[in-house]
């Protein structure tokens, strides 16, 4: 049964080996990992893990252009599947493309509804921490994210050209 967990070093090995499952330098929505972190080395990978575990920049700036945002591993026993991520406010690129929530399911984890579990967990988050409705987007041509966010509610604003591509832009009320 999956759940998620905070991030932890406790499980570099089965990170890298998700990582690898996706493909390296391959984008991972929401793993908050930058193209500069150094995940391999266990120092780099405990900072890394240190920022995502303060995602919400109580003790640590945040990069530029990043908001505050919550950070889980999708895990099964010490295994990672995935990776998902609750942003607690909008900036303008986050508006236009990338949303409150983002998630990503390594490749040989997928078609198991681990997605749709992790999504349920981080909406349940959101309405907690008073955020209504939240913005989930996802590519125009991932038809198996578009019905996971379908499934819980989300309601499709538009499909628009974003820098990061043609996106499905959903609405899903929390409340």
């Amino acid at each position: 049964m999956p759940e998620l967990i905070t991030p932890t070093t406790r499980l570099h090995r089965s990170w890298l080996a998700a990582r690898d499952d996706w493909g390296r330098g391959v984008h991972q929505d929401g793993s908050g990992l930058q193209p500069t972190d150094d995940v391999d080395s266990p120092e780099g990978f405990a900072d890394w893990v240190g920022r995502l575990q303060d995602g919400a920049g109580e003790s640590r700036p945040l990069p530029e252009g990043w908001v505050p945002a919550v950070y889980w591993w999708i895990v099964e026993g010490d295994e990672v599947l995935g990776t998902i991520s609750l942003r607690l406010r909008l900036n303008d690129f986050l508006l236009r493309a990338g949303g409150h929530i983002g998630y990503g399911v390594r490749p040989s984890a997928r078609r198991r509804g681990v997605a749709t579990f992790a999504l349920g967990v981080a909406l349940a988050e959101a309405a907690r921490r008073d955020i209504d409705p939240v913005l989930v987007t996802c590519d125009d041509a991932n038809v198996p994210s578009a019905r996971i966010i379908e499934r819980h509610g989300g309601v499709l604003e538009d499909v628009r050209e974003t820098e990061r591509g043609r996106a499905r832009r959903y609405w899903i009320r929390t409340r």
